[in-house]
């Protein structure tokens, strides 16, 4: 089986962020770094070259093998930003309806801007998400 690369990284966040060309992306991730680290209440870390994760999540595998991934996190694409791990708790369907127009994919959260998204719902999401993945963990 292949090694997965979203691993985490001793790369520094900051660095990431700071690196981000356009500056008004640059200012949406370091707000959702802020808002995730108060809602996680954990460190930011760099999974992979481009994901900024909170947490982290072990979940099984086919042949009794575990996986791991970040419990929450985004990444700054071309298109806005997508969110990870933060839609599929009990609950979220309720908040989602409340926060402001985003696309739902397969486990992600899209949204172009993050002024599209209501902060206090998307901080409670973020929240949720990391407590019950710790406590399932």
């Amino acid at each position: 089986m292949a090694k997965n690369l979203t691993q985490p990284k001793t790369a520094s966040v900051e660095a990431f962020l700071a690196a981000i060309p356009d500056s008004a992306r640059r200012a949406e991730c370091t707000a959702l770094t802020a808002l995730m680290q108060r809602a996680s209440q954990l460190p930011p870390v760099m999974w992979g070259a481009s994901i900024v994760g909170f947490g982290r999540h072990r979940y099984p595998l086919a042949g009794g093998k575990t996986g791991e991934i970040c419990a929450a996190g985004f990444a700054s694409r071309a298109s806005g930003l997508v969110l990870y791990g933060v839609t599929g708790t009990e609950g979220a369907e309720a908040l989602l309806a409340k926060l402001g127009k985003h696309t739902l994919g397969k486990g992600c959260l899209y949204l172009k801007r993050l002024a599209d998204a209501d902060a206090g719902v998307l901080e409670t999401l973020v929240a949720r998400a990391v407590r019950a993945k710790h406590e399932a963990d």
